[in-house]
């Protein structure tokens, strides 16, 4: 089983950041937004994953071409040019695709361009810029038993501007960082079957959520599994300012490793 992670995005929104690095390679506390999605998935055994990319492809490539020298402790004997490693990092079983899948492609293209580096059977899917700390065993035992062709996420958004709790036009708490009561949206991580494969085309605009998933929920191919815990996405830089501050104040939900 492998995890497929869309992170060809330009990330536009998060301003002069992505003019530099693209978004999965924002950082949180010193790690990319990426190596956090990933180590959530790792927790649960998941160590197989498969990157699409897309802007500043060139940038995820370098990061994982020389992961073991951005994560250990080494020294370099100048006279040969060896290195002799003092450390060891904890992703030492860690398999990563990275698999340039177009600059503007849209998400069903870009999945249908990896379909040779996936498993039979099922897969995983998410994006490359939302945290939660959601069960993966649980998703995928849910879409086991649903049997449907893909399994979404379903996650309540966090409220953008804080939530009033009122009683009798009297205020009575303000919460900051409060997920909003009602409504579901598709959070990611997702799981599918490979026969979803076949609704999709490399034609870049081939798009995943609107048009295919559109379609498969009109045949009752899609099962929802609701997550109730948290969930928050990188979408802006007033969201990656809280999630730093999380990180910084041990407060970052995700941390489930």
């Amino acid at each position: 089983m492998k995890l497929v992670i869309l992170a060809g995005g330009y990330g536009s929104r998060l301003g002069e950041i992505t003019s530099i690095v693209p978004k999965p390679m924002v950082e949180i506390g010193g790690k990319p937004i990426l190596w956090h999605i990933m180590k959530i998935y790792s927790h649960y055994g998941i160590k197989d994953f498969v990157i699409c990319l897309g802007y500043k492809s060139h940038l995820i490539k370098d990061y994982f071409l020389h992961y073991k020298e951005r994560t250990n402790d080494f020294t370099v004997h100048c006279g040969d040019g060896t290195v002799e490693f003092h450390t060891q990092h904890d992703e030492q079983e860690w398999k990563v695709t990275l698999v340039d899948t177009g600059l503007d492609a849209l998400k069903g293209a870009r999945l249908k361009k990896v379909e040779k580096y996936l498993d039979e059977g099922i897969n995983l899917l998410t994006y490359g810029d939302g945290l939660a700390n959601i069960n993966i065993d649980e998703l995928i035992n849910y879409h086991l038993n649903k049997r449907k062709l893909v399994t979404i996420s379903g996650v309540h958004p966090p409220a953008r501007f804080g939530e009033l709790i009122e009683e009798g036009g009297i205020l009575k708490s303000f919460e900051e960082k409060s997920q909003t009561s009602q409504g579901l949206i598709n959070g990611g991580y997702m799981v599918f079957e490979r026969e979803l494969l076949d609704y999709l085309t490399e034609d870049d605009n081939c798009d995943l959520e609107y048009g295919t998933f559109e379609r498969l929920a009109e045949m009752d191919k899609i099962a929802v599994y609701k997550h109730e815990g948290l969930w928050t996405c990188m979408d802006n830089e007033r969201d990656l300012g809280q999630l730093i501050n999380m990180w910084k104040k041990d407060k970052a939900f995700w941390k489930v490793w």
